[in-house]
């Protein structure tokens, strides 16, 4: 990974943040980078991303970056990979043939209020309406994060569940489900867990990555009471591995939570071999196993990410047999408009 220069921890108003502030989620969730002009003032732009900036309504996710996001961006070179995947780009006004703006066919398949079932056995529940930074990626760009708005009513979903037996595994979303609070996510699991033929629950979460102060022992100590408990997390490039990561990491697995992660290959982000390695072998090396890559969905405005399937399955080849086998995931797409995930080799 590319050393970075320690640079000082500032709010949005470029004013710098006392450690105990920083280090506090509340406050980071609070004072997110929302707007062109609080973005400028912490982060040097290229001439491509002011433009984009100056257009908003050609965005396709919000503008929505923590405090502690912003400060990794600042620390890295303007034509680091990883601001693609956080800052604005006019090609997202782009609908290329075949994208869709619900690409999952999630909401053909839900079965209760913010319940989704399309696997057999397996239920997508999306809890939470709000995420700590906004990926211009994202599969849910229909769902947009909505900072501030109450969460889902999460009372129909478990009487769905309850009703039918053949669902055993259920995996929190949204959203980021650890952005709810500690007592929120505490009665959440308790309701799934008391359903006697629920066995697996799992969480989706990005905040490792983009909020890891957010992974504290209280919190720690409701996700241990509620083992068996998968995390599922999401990390796009071994640069996201910085040391209040690493840290959050450490108390999950100290913990006994399992922990893996699933990454989407994103052309011009993560689309070559010096990369993916860097970040499966540290991610391995950090307790989490690489579980999925996966083939980017078809949601409008992401064909400028769209590596391709021929270059997914090249690239595993090529770590095959040079890097542990616990660091290589499998290739994996969703089928657009529903239908699960198949494997794509290599």
């Amino acid at each position: 990974m590319t050393p970075r220069p320690s640079v000082p921890r500032r709010a949005a108003n470029g004013a710098v943040v006392p450690a105990t502030l920083w280090r506090d989620w509340r406050w980071q969730l609070a004072h997110r980078l929302r707007t062109p002009e609080a973005l400028t003032a912490l982060l040097p732009l290229t001439p491509a991303e002011r433009r984009a900036l100056a257009a908003p309504s050609a965005w396709r996710m919000p503008l929505l970056l923590t405090p502690s996001t912003a400060s990794l961006l600042a620390t890295l070179p303007p034509s680091h990979p990883l601001r693609r995947a956080h800052l604005p780009d006019l090609r997202e006004a782009r609908h290329a043939p075949a994208e869709y703006p619900d690409p999952l066919g999630e909401d053909a398949h839900q079965v209760a209020p913010h319940l989704i079932h399309a696997s057999p056995h397996t239920v997508l529940f999306l809890v939470a309406r709000d995420c700590a930074t906004a990926c211009r990626y994202c599969t849910r760009a229909h769902l947009p994060p909505c900072p501030g708005c109450p969460p889902p009513d999460p009372a129909p979903a478990p009487r769905w569940i309850a009703a039918h037996p053949e669902i055993t595994d259920v995996l929190l979303s949204g959203g980021d489900p650890l952005l709810l609070p500690d007592e929120t996510i505490d009665a959440l699991l308790t309701s799934l867990r008391a359903i006697p033929h629920v066995r697996l629950l799992r969480i989706g979460t990005k905040v490792p990555a983009t909020l890891p102060m957010r992974i504290t022992p209280a919190l720690v100590r409701i996700l241990r009471a509620h083992r068996p408990l998968w995390l599922s997390l999401h990390f796009t490039h071994p640069d996201e591995l910085t040391p209040d990561t690493k840290k959050s990491l450490r108390l999950l697995l100290d913990a006994g939570l399992p922990l893996c992660s699933q990454t989407v290959l994103l052309h011009h982000v993560n689309d070559d071999e010096p990369t993916l390695r860097a970040l499966f072998e540290n991610l391995v090396l950090n307790g989490v196993k690489p579980y999925y890559l996966h083939y980017t969905d078809a949601a409008e405005g992401t064909a400028h990410f769209r590596a391709s399937i021929p270059r997914g399955r090249a690239l595993l080849r090529a770590l095959n047999g040079t890097v542990p086998g616990y660091a290589i995931p499998l290739f994996m797409q969703d089928t657009p408009g529903g239908g699960g995930k198949h494997p794509l080799g290599p």
